[in-house]
């Protein structure tokens, strides 16, 4: 059979990757666009750093990509608002592509306008004193570019347009939907994202037929109505009423046609955002070294923005930070700090060294305290800052055995039994090389699992065969990859024993605020938990949890209990990860396979501000978390193939 191109993309990390947040971008220039061509030398200066806070936040998002900007204080019939989207293969470079030909062609037609801003302002698209960025991972829908963020909402009144996008996931999107319904309105479609922007725009129009009805009583014409409208609006008033029944995590950023703009997060603080303020520039980002790097501040600068608060930039530059929703327990996503925000960041470096760290001492154990017979590794790059806490951990351990053996020898120690003691050290080994140049696309599953085992090239006779392995990875969810590919891969090397070590406690529940995932049956940690049912005669309880799930169907938020906790309750989670070594282990390997997860109280330790563990421990911070996993486990029991969420 010939081969084509369709199928499976070959992925080049250790476990399987996890789509997860979108990254938000909003920046306010505060000085006129003169200003900037005058002192940075372009009057692009405002989309040039749009494209690196995008670029830098690429991590956050591969799917899709899309711009938007509003220019201020422009005459009626000129074009004030722009946007442009992408889910190509580049979204990033695809859309900055499109902006730069915008203006390149012109600037080309019109050379003798090369240093007039005001034209440029006037006559070429993208470029005004407000701009938003969004990077999209598609956690749910499709990946079209219907789907992209920024969404429009279009209106011949300056002030009624509202263009919107968001790092978020609503759990309760039908209530939503039946709010909006309620409200006399007939919305496109039923996704989270657009019932979020109509119950935003529902309050706005209402906000400003109020206020134009106000001004015209207080005498003035309607023309002059317009910019006292701009002034008076009360954004803070509208989010509140718009933000009234959200059950979700987000951070949502919003632009006004006529020039205001804000960034809201929600009451627990679960979906990042950061901000930075001086006399030039208010920017508001997903993660805070985007900031830093790309306008080249401090750490101690850029500001976290408070659970429940928005930041709002009025029309005319000044910002404030106003309380939207009474903020709950704080419970920020800990995968950020794991995985997903890049680990440039001072703290979430500091944070994934601990994580490597604390879970040596399990790691000694498997070993049995033999560092002189385990090489230590990982995979994938992403593992990186872990493993350097891991290492770091063992080296401290080895000196303090050093200490002991050379206070023991004593004064009669030979040079040659201290150098011996001196030159025990960690072994460490780069054990698995990604060979860059595969990009191999496989329709059938037999031909892909041979295929992907070339991915990585292995470092032979860099492992002996009494020698135990230790890989270190951020985080096991499927572990399809491990088994299909990896640990056949590293068998290759002969070592004893193969010790899979993962940074982050075992995946046991769906996110529902914006990481995908979305079915029980894909984490190996419920198949474990559901093989061990097996083992132990106890699957009745399972119907029973099943039953118990079923009484929530139409159960109000508020009232939704998480019932799957029953279903890992009464096993230990050493017992879990020795089942899951067990399913990962495939036939014909040679070396015994363990797997080490990090414990809670450990994850806790190592991100103390980032106590967000409801995928780990069941804890979903909103009353709709709840209501998911029980439809979650609803869906497994039943056999549908299909989300929760």
């Amino acid at each position: 059979m010939p081969w084509n191109f369709q199928g499976f993309f070959i992925q080049f990390v250790m476990s399987d990757p996890i789509k997860h947040e979108c990254g938000i971008s909003l920046i306010r220039l505060l000085k006129p666009l003169e200003y900037y061509k005058e002192k940075y030398g372009t009057a692009f200066y405002g989309v040039n750093k749009m494209y690196l806070l995008m670029e830098k936040q690429h991590n956050r998002g591969q799917d899709g990509a899309g711009f938007a900007s509003i220019k201020l204080d422009m005459d009626p019939g000129e074009r004030y608002m722009s946007r442009v989207r992408s889910a190509q293969q580049q979204p990033i470079q695809d859309i900055f592509a499109q902006i730069n030909n915008r203006i390149n062609t012109a600037l080309a037609e019109h050379p003798e306008h090369e240093d007039d801003v005001d034209w440029q302002k006037k006559n070429i698209p993208y470029i005004g004193e407000l701009l938003m960025g969004h990077v999209r991972y598609g956690t749910f829908g499709k990946n079209s570019i219907e789907s992209v963020h920024p969404f429009l909402r279009q209106n011949n009144w300056m002030h009624r347009n509202l263009i919107v996008a968001g790092n978020f996931n609503m759990t309760n999107v039908d209530e939503l939907f039946g709010n909006l319904i309620e409200l006399g309105q007939h919305p496109k479609e039923k996704a989270d994202t657009v019932t979020v922007m109509e119950k935003i725009g529902h309050f706005l129009d209402d906000a400003v037929a109020k206020l134009y009805k106000q001004i015209k009583k207080e005498g003035y014409t309607k023309r002059e109505a317009s910019p006292l409208i701009a002034e008076r609006l009360n954004v803070a008033k509208i989010l509140r009423k718009a933000s009234k029944n959200w059950d979700g995590g987000y951070a949502m950023s919003g632009l006004l046609g006529h020039g205001d703009a804000f960034v809201m997060r929600d009451p627990a603080g679960i979906r990042p955002a950061y901000y930075y303020q001086d006399d030039e520039v208010v920017v508001v980002a997903s993660e805070r070294p985007v900031i830093q790097t790309v306008f080249n501040v401090d750490f101690d600068d850029i500001k976290e923005l408070d659970p429940g608060h928005a930041i709002i930039i009025k029309k005319n530059g000044s910002m404030a930070l106003k309380e939207i929703l009474e903020p709950t327990e704080r419970k920020a996503c800990s995968f950020e700090r794991i995985y997903f925000s890049r680990g440039s960041d001072k703290e979430i470096y500091q944070e994934r060294k601990k994580l490597g760290k604390l879970v040596f001492p399990e790691i000694l154990k498997s070993i049995e305290d033999d560092l002189q017979n385990t090489v230590f590794s990982y995979i994938p790059n992403t593992a990186e800052t872990s493993f350097f806490g891991m290492v770091k951990e063992a080296q401290n351990y080895l000196n303090k055995k050093k200490e002991e053996q050379i206070l023991a020898l004593g004064p009669n120690m030979t040079g040659e039994e201290l150098h011996k003691i001196l030159n025990i050290r960690p072994r460490i080994e780069k054990v698995a090389i990604k060979d860059a140049k595969l990009r191999t696309f496989i329709t059938q599953d037999s031909s892909r699992d041979d295929l992907v085992t070339h991915v990585y090239d292995i470092s032979y006779g860099s492992v002996k065969p009494t020698d135990n392995l230790v890989i270190i990875d951020d985080s096991i969810v499927r572990g399809t990859t491990l088994k299909r590919s990896i640990l056949k891969i590293l068998d290759r090397l002969s070592p004893k024993k193969i010790v899979v070590v993962s940074s982050a406690p075992q995946i046991r529940y769906p996110d529902c605020y914006g990481i995908d995932m979305a079915k029980l049956e894909d984490f190996v940690a419920f198949k474990a938990a559901k093989a061990l049912h097996e083992d132990h005669g106890t699957t009745h309880l399972i119907k029973e949890i099943y039953e118990k799930c079923l009484t929530q169907t139409d159960a109000s938020n508020e009232k939704a209990v998480n019932y799957v906790q029953e279903f890992y309750a009464p096993f230990t989670a050493k017992q879990i990860s020795k089942k899951i070594g067990e399913i990962l282990s495939p036939e014909g390997i040679n070396a015994e396979v363990e797997i080490i997860y990090q414990t809670i109280e450990g994850l806790h330790n190592a991100c103390p501000k980032n106590l967000g563990d409801w995928y780990f421990t069941g804890n979903y911070p909103t009353p709709g978390g709840n209501k998911v996993v029980n439809k979650a486990f609803v869906n497994f029991f039943e056999g549908r193939n299909e989300r929760a969420y």
